[in-house]
């Protein structure tokens, strides 16, 4: 579904990506792990168009993405929920979920009342502006969002970053349902035991360099990745 080849990437002078591969097959989940500042928002990225790649290719079904601007890119199947949310702050949560509908591959599997389904606190709050919401509504309203474009892959950065572990609970139990309705997703988050319990596979970022990739037996099988690479 998506390939990504030893794409590199930099800011100005200072190069951030010295040649990232990974795969997301078709119905899968799969992780990309590593410390903050290893490089992981950086190939999120570059995937979506947001930082144009030094080298490699980047392709999805198919079709060759590191050359589009990242509307085609989103326009291609990717939906993305960004780190920080960013969600439109002015708009209420019905507008934001609105403003990015789309359905360019058949019926939409995602609406409205799907959104509200998914997300319930959302419904009560449909008519709330995006700043009068909580930390947690505000990470429900982006994933909401993203899902509101209904993505062949759906790209999540540090979906439950900052949040109380109840919230999270719900974020990963939203996934889980994703997941078994076969949304493929690519997720980056630091919550190691929980991601084995939900991805298929893994890819560990050191550097700007991929440095490990398995199953999730493999990953919990594996003390010392997990100890050289993942633990702070």
């Amino acid at each position: 579904m998506l390939e990504v080849d030893t794409i590199k990437a930099a800011y100005g002078a200072a190069q951030v990506l010295f040649g990232v591969s990974l795969t997301v097959r078709e119905g899968e989940v799969v992780t990309l792990l590593g410390r903050n500042g290893m490089g992981k928002t950086t190939t999120i990225l570059t995937i979506m168009g947001l930082l144009s790649p030094t080298g490699g290719r980047i392709t999805f079904g198919g079709q060759r993405l590191d050359r589009l601007p990242p509307y085609r890119i989103a326009q291609a199947g990717l939906g993305l929920v960004p780190e920080g949310r960013q969600i439109f702050p002015l708009l209420t949560v019905e507008e934001n979920l609105i403003a990015t509908a789309a359905a360019r591959f058949g019926p939409p599997r995602w609406t409205l009342r799907e959104v509200y389904q998914m997300f319930p606190s959302l419904a009560e709050r449909r008519g709330n502006m995006g700043h009068q919401l909580s930390g947690g509504e505000q990470q429900m309203l982006a994933i909401g969002r993203g899902l509101m474009t209904n993505p062949k892959l759906l790209i999540l950065d540090e979906a439950t970053e900052g949040l109380a572990p109840l919230i999270r609970h719900e974020i990963w139990s939203s996934l889980k349902h994703l997941k078994g309705e076969g949304q493929a997703i690519l997720l980056v988050d630091k919550h190691i035991d929980i991601l084995i319990g939900l991805a298929d596979r893994h890819f560990v970022i050191e550097k700007g360099e991929v440095v490990w990739s398995g199953s999730s037996i493999a990953l919990a099988d594996d003390r010392a990745v997990r100890q050289r690479y993942l633990q702070v």
